[in-house]
């Protein structure tokens, strides 16, 4: 896997534009990830409304600051050291659900369970692998999340994105949907989304989420600091899942400083006290080792980065040789 490119070198502080209203500086994000680990972010501004995402972009773009948008941070793993740029949290009306006709219309802070839970009191269908999803729509959008086999590629009719050059609609088959990713750029946020739904007697429906909720808490850990899924499910000819493949290599309970594999499920990560970043991606470094020397499966991982940080197998990747 090759390098991420470096953020753009920001022009010196007398040439950069002012940030608008609102913004803050040295914001501890680590309070916005679920696991809880992680520095500060240079700038950080909660948003309300689409032209004010597209204000902060255009902003960022001319002082040349990367851009980066937090959404629940159930899947998020961010720099010990923080976060150099702007990073955006969508909340307000952009958390709204609105039924138009079989639709749902959703804004991007609008968490995914919120929006299956909805669809089941209004007797749509269609989205109910969502429930157990701990995500926004424009995280899940730009994931392309997926569960109990179903995904939003499958249900999602539009979204409406934001640059800095405004807002744009675009149809699914613009977005390069594949297992758990998209073509959306860190330019690019996700602001409203619509799913196209069909009608189901709501009693059943919400049977069908009461029975998703009680597997969950059968399975996942939950009462702790954890993010969702950690690895990827591989491509595998036996059908093994992540999980699978984890606790066959040893991996569930496992430990690095306050940082271990859950006991409950090895697919998830949990801070059992004051777990670093450094300590979680350790973790991570030394499962997918155990899991390739085993099986000979190359593990991917769910978890997004966020400042200046990689992956170590993508550090000893790309070092330069002797």
């Amino acid at each position: 896997m090759s390098a991420r490119p470096p953020p753009p070198s920001p022009p010196p502080a007398s040439d950069r534009p002012p940030p608008p209203p609102g913004v803050e500086a040295d914001y501890p994000l680590a309070r916005l990830s679920t696991v809880r680990t992680g520095g500060p972010a240079s700038h950080f501004a909660r948003v309300h409304d689409p032209a004010q995402v597209a204000e902060l972009l255009r902003w960022a773009r001319a002082a040349r600051q990367p851009v980066s948008v937090v959404g629940s941070g159930s899947n998020l793993l961010i720099a010990d050291e923080g976060v150099a740029g702007l990073v955006i949290k969508l909340e307000g009306p952009l958390a709204s659900i609105e039924r138009e006709g079989l639709r749902l219309v959703c804004g991007g802070a609008a968490r995914l369970p919120a929006v299956a839970a909805r669809a089941a009191q209004l007797g749509l269908a269609g989205i109910e692998f969502g429930v157990n999803i701990p995500g926004t729509v424009g995280g899940a959008v730009r994931m392309n999340a997926n569960a109990y086999g179903g995904q939003l590629a499958q249900v999602l009719e539009w979204v409406e994105v934001a640059t800095h050059a405004g807002l744009s609609r675009r149809a699914p088959d613009e977005l390069g949907f594949s297992y758990r990713s998209s073509n959306l750029g860190p330019g690019e946020v996700v602001v409203r989304a619509s799913f196209a739904l069909g009608e189901r007697p709501s009693a059943e429906i919400k049977a069908v989420l009461a029975d998703m909720r009680a597997r969950r808490r059968a399975a996942q850990p939950s009462g702790i600091k954890t993010f969702g899924s950690t690895f990827k499910n591989p491509d595998d000819e036996g059908g093994r899942t992540a999980g699978m493949l984890l606790e066959a290599a040893g991996l569930r309970g496992l430990r690095i400083g306050a940082a271990r594999f859950s006991p409950k499920h090895a697919n998830f990560i949990e801070n059992t006290g004051s777990a670093s970043t450094a300590d979680i991606l350790a973790l991570l470094h030394e499962g997918r080792r155990r899991v390739r020397e085993r099986f000979g499966i190359e593990l991917e991982p769910e978890v997004q980065l966020l400042g200046e940080v990689s992956f170590p197998w993508q550090e000893s990747s790309n070092r330069p040789g002797p």
